[in-house]
């Protein structure tokens, strides 16, 4: 066994060996924090447990426990309670090397996700930038996000919190700077960038973030509560650490699958998140996460870091895709959408006033686009700006090639441009069997940007500014012009967003 073939490295809990994969050292499923089970069930992550020896880490931990993406998605061959776990790629592991680090956070609506899926493949990216990548797992769903009484809140934050302190207290060892750490998501992933930039307790721990597509979906305590409720009593459950710790975590997730069936009954109480697919949500509980995000940015808490913030320009189409709703939507539908998710009463009308030759189904799309994504992203780098930082916006408006063009740039599509990784999963949902020329010459660019600002701060295009708001357009051609949105800014300019309330009965 040579030295070559599978290096070695020491971290703060023992030594780890993995394999030299596509010219990098690769590690895999290397604990970052104790298996949160049995009486650790629902806490706050504690510290991994040393070891004697080398460790092996060519595989990775199991996903933590969720519902089922889809009925034909396969179940992870990773098994055990070590959900905890992170996964290095990198040129060599040499303490003296300190390369620039990228740690990737992944997304899905709060309530899927891991890091073993091949999506988030980042060694085109290591390998490229000449840089540390890292990818791990956090609690999702109920596990991580569910308001649970005598449980720390966002515990999904808390598990990337303490992530990203194994990532400063050891990525020397892997030949990573730990004072060039850039975090990157995409959606849920986006979205708890923005919250970590809020968060007292990861302060230093990151100097640059990409924030990919930002949900503007953060709960008061109270919503988080109601919503804590409903899914407990679904289950014939109360919302408390006693009674949920006592089902198998692997069967809990059928409480959150059965609500997020039965969420639009509670549209009275929720507002229009009861209209969304998800019932998890950071929630501004006031220690955990002081503050909403773009009160927080525009108070100066992330003044030192450097931010990309951006979205794709057709967000929400993905999700007519998924359902079934692409062809088949009317004129009630679309009155519906535009009245629960608008930023006033009087927003169907204003829609249509703004965008008078949009059919109904593109209004549809377009005021959930707006509601969800397009504009917390962009508000959140007004905030940014707002606070004495810095921030780059972008837009992508390259349409998927899948489907026939009918996807335009929806959600997700940025990720496999990020990663360079098309086949399976989102990549072949959006993109298709294989990649084109435009495709790959496009990905390139995307890489290419991402690493430059991990290693520089400069993606390559001007800095963003509330009076020119100038954006980096990627296209097949990629220009900087002024946010091209403006018809939806501008509705949306007397709109504060910050954490969405419970409605009274």
């Amino acid at each position: 066994m040579s030295t070559s073939e599978f290096p070695e490295a020491v971290t703060a809990t023992g030594a780890v060996r993995g394999r030299r994969e596509s010219g990098l050292a690769v590690f895999r499923g290397i604990p970052y924090a104790q298996p949160p089970v049995g009486k650790a069930r629902f806490a706050a992550p504690r510290p991994a447990e040393r070891w004697d020896g080398v460790r092996e880490a060519f595989a990775f931990g199991p996903p933590p426990p969720q519902e089922p993406l889809g009925p034909e998605t396969p179940p992870s061959a990773a098994s055990g309670d070590d959900w905890l776990t992170v996964n290095v790629w990198t040129p060599e592991p040499d303490p003296a090397a300190r390369r620039p680090v990228m740690v990737w956070l992944y997304g899905g609506a709060y309530k899927f996700g891991s890091s073993d899926d091949p999506a988030y493949d980042p060694r085109r990216l290591a390998g490229e930038g000449d840089l540390v990548a890292v990818t791990f797992n956090y609690r999702v769903g109920i596990e991580g996000f569910l308001s649970i009484e005598g449980a720390p809140a966002n515990r999904g934050l808390l598990d990337q919190v303490a992530a990203l302190e194994w990532v400063r207290e050891n990525i020397t060892a892997f030949g990573g700077d730990p004072e060039q750490v850039t975090v990157f998501g995409e959606s849920a992933g986006a979205g708890s960038i923005a919250a970590l930039l809020a968060m007292d307790r990861a302060q230093g721990l990151f100097r640059r973030a990409i924030a990919q597509s930002v949900p503007g979906t953060f709960f008061s305590g109270a919503l988080a509560a109601d919503i804590a409720r409903a899914l407990a009593e679904g289950a014939g459950l109360r919302p408390t650490v006693t009674d949920l710790a006592a089902v198998d975590p692997r069967k809990l997730p059928a409480a959150g699958a059965e609500l997020s069936v039965r969420m639009r009954e509670f549209g009275h109480r929720w507002g229009a998140v009861a209209l969304t697919p998800t019932p998890f949500s950071p929630v501004v509980d006031g220690e955990v996460l002081p503050t909403d995000p773009w009160t927080a940015l525009a108070s100066g808490s992330a003044r030192d870091v450097e931010l990309i913030v951006g979205h794709n320009r057709d967000e929400y189409r993905l999700f007519l895709l998924l359902g079934g709703l692409l062809g088949n939507v009317d004129e009630g539908l679309a009155t519906m959408a535009l009245g629960a998710f608008g930023p006033g009463p009087d927003a169907a009308e204003e829609y249509r006033a703004a965008f008078p030759d949009a059919s109904q189904e593109y209004l549809f799309e377009l005021v959930q686009s707006d509601w969800l994504f397009r504009m917390p992203s962009l508000r959140l780098a007004d905030a940014q700006v707002a606070g004495g930082g810095r921030a780059h916006g972008y837009e992508l408006t390259w349409p998927a090639p899948a489907h026939g063009g009918l996807l335009g740039a929806c959600h997700g599509l940025d990720v496999p441009l990020t990663f360079g990784v098309f086949q399976g999963g989102i990549g072949g949902l959006v993109i298709g069997p294989e990649p084109g020329p435009d495709t790959e010459a496009l990905s390139a660019r995307f890489r290419s940007a991402w690493t430059a600002f991990a290693t520089t701060g400069d993606p390559g295009w001007p800095a963003y500014d509330p009076d020119q708001r100038l954006v980096r357009l990627f296209d097949t051609e990629p220009t900087v012009a002024a946010y091209p949105e403006e018809a939806s800014r501008r509705l949306w300019e007397p709109y504060t967003f910050a954490e969405l309330p419970l409605i009274a009965d």
